[in-house]
């Protein structure tokens, strides 16, 4: 992507131009035309591996930060260990080269600053303590605005862990005592010791005759949990007693415990795991030899099962929920609380060097994303909250270097803002997305641990607005009651702005009045090159739309967690549970390669702007074993019949506007390879008023007192529609957990390409929204006049002005005429937006955005 900032103050005009806003000239207003084309680069059939193929990093791969992890894939390991060269000299002279120690995993991180320019690098596998032959040398580049983020070395970490417990939360131990004293005047100290004493209360011989089954252990976890928190903080002996009366019950069913049992799911065992090195750290000191035993050697049969899974796997897999949400800290504890007894110390130390390096190669949330915004939306994003928390906490005490300077942790604070902004539902993607009113407990607890550990101005007035919500958090409860550090955050941010892109998570967010909820409109768009992986769903080119704070528009369904059942198959996972478009009734897979990209994004006092790309996203079905298992098991076939497929598909874009305060226009741009039926799609909790002879039709949400007015523009014919039933029901018989929700179609004729303007306003019960009125392709709405070429067979373009500001918007082949004077744009068909900034007008020109690559050349 290109990008160009001009300027112009209160008095008069003045023009800087500069790539990347590195240089200004003073210029007058270019007269002449200017038809250089923006290059054009042809996208991947996918960004990610699943589970990587090629060695990391490579030529085509952009750095996402300095150093780089290097990363091998596991079949490219043939021996017991491998060993990793790298150099800025492609010969690799000794005095010249870094060579790490032989190590049995697939990757390796320098721990260093690597200087800009050209490095080379290459591995070769250890055969029985023989070094075999280099590989091939791979070439990269570390360019000067690489982001940097250096660790320490897993000796640094190593020398300082405490050989005494407890020792789980070490990194609190400065502030223990003082806590301790003043901890019965904490606001949360009843919640603490309430929860403590109903699991104090409980008769677990009884209440959990198999304490191993699943559900046992969930609970049992929870209550171990709150007994350790209370115990560690008020030093109460009936904590401590019943953990140990919990043991001497889990003892006596332990000879019972198959293997079979025991790692039946992986979130099973390491339920077990937490329970019983939670009470062994606690109670270390009051444990017979016979009980420390019997815990070690279950600890070990668990850390051993899944390091021998894990290792060279976890560095190479894109991305497994359950391993970074709780199995990577909960194994990564086992070896913590095991590494200084003499019977494990070889085994754990190696199992704890393995857990740091991976942290540092890939965490967080995969390692290819610097967003600050979970790339699996805000669902699932509470589920990693506690590992979030706890391993940067832990690194960073024991090493004297802040984990949490990582960029993404750097724009967490902004992104839990605008991703769920306070008093409001979440405007991001996502499984369960749309569930609850409010940001939940997990959320604004992991605001208040930034706003504390690193000053985060959004943090702070995230956590402070969202204060009720964070006193019932339980995970983070210790933290907080022992933490001294304090924050302000009253108010937001006064540099906050309208407009927010996650440039690596492929989402943009567009908040009106972000510091008034019940002024706000809200968007959010989504297009991603993570594709519809994991918690993502097929949802490319979809947004979501929402006013002060209550649905609009949003995904067209709900999540019930089980993702083999026809629901979620046919519907909630499928592109057509959502705001965006189908192709001859076909939508995306659910891959990594049913991917989109946000290609622009730009945004001003008046107008935010993106434009994302879905033009690969409809590709065929969805391939991998993990997909393909839940259609059988559903009894579901990928065919056209069921939306899924091949599709002629050869251009889906989608530009979206918003036009302050109350404004949406989206302008798609569709073509195929041979004429198609579109179904634009789109999604509302209340029905829709259609008239099909206009092309337009209005929602009225009469509780939260607002209703909207859609419009909608295209040369190609259409039939509009409406149903309050999806594909297949979320339930045998209505459910009022599941509330009506009413879907709208917008059928088009066949054809090979299609453009399609459509204006949404909305207003309060006590407002009249303007009447649109048309003259050939343009049209008029309010204060703003909107210029949109609907022929197919022209150039696309898109023009917006204002007539009480001198705001300009041009997505044109030609030249946009601002404040009088012909703008020489930079390349056709750029997006152009003049408009307010922080007191100035000024011009910002976009180009397309390439996305960094983790896999192929670009």
């Amino acid at each position: 992507m290109k990008t160009y900032f001009r300027f112009r103050d209160l008095f008069y005009v003045l023009i800087c131009s500069g790539i990347l806003a590195t240089s200004c000239n003073d210029d007058s207003l270019p007269m002449t035309d200017n038809k250089e084309i923006a290059d054009s680069t042809e996208s991947p059939d996918a960004w990610h591996d699943k589970i990587r193929e090629k060695p990391y990093p490579k030529a085509d791969n952009e750095i996402f930060i300095n150093p780089a992890p290097f990363i091998v894939p596991q079949d490219m390991m043939t021996g017991e260990q491998l060993q990793f060269s790298l150099s800025q000299k492609e010969d690799f002279p000794d005095a010249e080269t870094i060579v790490s120690e032989p190590k049995p995993w697939c990757m390796f991180n320098p721990h260093q600053i690597m200087n800009s320019g050209t490095w080379y690098w290459r591995f070769r596998s250890i055969v029985s303590g023989t070094p075999q032959s280099w590989s091939a040398t791979y070439s990269f580049e570390i360019k000067d605005d690489t982001p940097k983020f250096v660790t320490p070395t897993f000796d640094t970490f190593f020398l300082n862990i405490p050989h005494t417990h407890p020792r789980l939360y070490c990194f609190l131990d400065n502030y223990l005592e003082q806590a301790r004293k003043n901890a019965s005047k904490h606001r949360e100290y009843k919640a603490l010791t309430g929860r403590a004493n109903t699991a104090a209360g409980i008769d677990y011989t009884t209440a959990y005759p198999n304490p191993f089954d699943f559900e046992s252990t969930e609970d049992i976890k929870l209550h171990v949990d709150m007994l350790y928190q209370a115990y560690h903080l008020t030093q109460n002996t009936k904590y401590l007693d019943k953990m140990k009366e919990i043991l001497r019950y889990m003892r006596q069913k332990l000879p019972s415990l198959t293997d079979k049992e025991l790692f039946a799911t992986n979130f099973g065992s390491t339920n077990i795991a937490i329970i019983f090195i939670e009470i062994y750290d606690i109670a270390f000191n009051e444990l017979s030899a016979e009980e420390k035993r019997d815990i070690e050697e279950l600890l070990m049969k668990i850390a051993r099962h899944y390091y021998k899974m894990y290792r060279g796997m976890q560095e190479n897999r894109f991305f497994d929920n359950h391993f970074w949400q709780h199995n990577m800290r909960i194994l990564f504890q086992s070896a913590l609380v095991l590494f200084d007894k003499d019977a494990y110390t070889e085994e754990c130390s190696e199992m704890l060097e393995y857990y740091y390096e991976l942290w540092t190669a890939r965490a967080p949330d995969a390692g290819y994303n610097r967003s600050g915004l979970w790339k699996n939306g805000v669902g699932y994003f509470t589920a990693n909250v506690k590992t979030l928390f706890y391993m940067p906490s832990l690194f960073s005490t024991l090493t004297g270097s802040n984990f949490l300077t990582h960029p993404w942790y750097r724009n967490a604070g902004q992104a839990l803002v605008y991703a769920w902004p306070p008093q409001s539902k979440s405007t991001s993607f996502g499984d369960g997305n749309e569930k609850a009113s409010t940001p939940d407990r997990q959320r604004v607890a992991f605001a208040d641990f930034l706003a504390r550990e690193t000053g985060d101005a959004y943090a702070s007035w995230y956590a402070k607005q969202c204060d009720e919500t964070l006193v019932t958090d339980v995970d983070m409860r210790l933290y907080r009651m022992i933490s001294p550090k304090i924050y302000s955050g009253e108010e937001l941010p006064s540099y906050s702005p309208k407009l927010l892109w996650y440039k690596d998570a492929g989402e943009v967010a567009i908040h009106s009045d972000l510091q008034h909820i019940d002024n706000n409109l809200s968007l959010a768009f989504r297009s991603s090159t993570f594709g519809s992986n994991s918690h993502a769903v097929a949802d490319q080119n979809s947004f979501t739309l929402l006013y002060r704070g209550h649905d609009v528009f949003r995904n067209g369904g709900y999540y019930i967690g089980a993702n083999n059942t026809p629901y979620n198959l046919l519907w909630y996972r499928h592109t057509r549970g959502h705001n965006s478009i189908l192709v001859n009734g076909i939508g995306q897979p659910y891959s990594l390669t049913g991917y989109g990209q946000v290609l622009r994004a730009i945004g001003g006092n008046h107008i935010a702007y993106c434009l994302g790309d879905a033009s690969k996203a409809y590709n065929g079905i969805s391939e991998e074993k993990s997909w393909t298992d839940l259609f059988a098991s559903a009894g579901i076939a990928q065919t056209p019949e069921n939306g899924f497929g091949k599709t002629p598909l050869k251009k889906y874009k989608r530009h979206i506007l918003v036009l302050y305060p109350q404004t949406m226009l989206i302008y798609d741009e569709l073509e195929a390879n041979e004429p198609v039926q579109w179904e634009w799609l789109l999604h509302s909790p209340t029905p829709f008023s259609i008239d099909n002879t206009r092309k337009s039709w209005k929602t009225a949400n009469t509780e939260k007192g607002f209703y909207t007015k859609v419009s909608q523009f295209s040369d190609i014919s259409s039939d509009i529609s409406q149903t309050d039933q999806a594909i297949i029901p979320i339930t045998e018989t209505p459910d009022p957990q599941y509330p009506t929700l009413w879907h709208l179609t917008g059928t088009f004729a066949q054809s090979e390409r299609n453009r399609i303007l459509t204006i949404i306003q909305i207003a309060s019960n006590t407002e009249q929204v303007p009447a649109i009125t048309r003259q050939g392709d343009t049209f008029y709405c309010g204060d703003w006049d909107i210029t949109a070429i609907l022929n197919p067979q022209e150039p696309a373009e898109l023009i917006v002005t204002n007539r009480n500001t001198p705001t300009v918007f041009s997505y044109s082949p030609g030249n946009p005429t601002i404040e009088g004077s012909t703008y020489l744009r930079r390349y056709a068909s750029s997006s152009l937006l003049y408009d307010e900034t922080n007191g100035k007008y000024g011009v910002t020109e976009q180009t397309d955005y390439i996305p960094a690559s983790t896999r192929m050349a670009q």
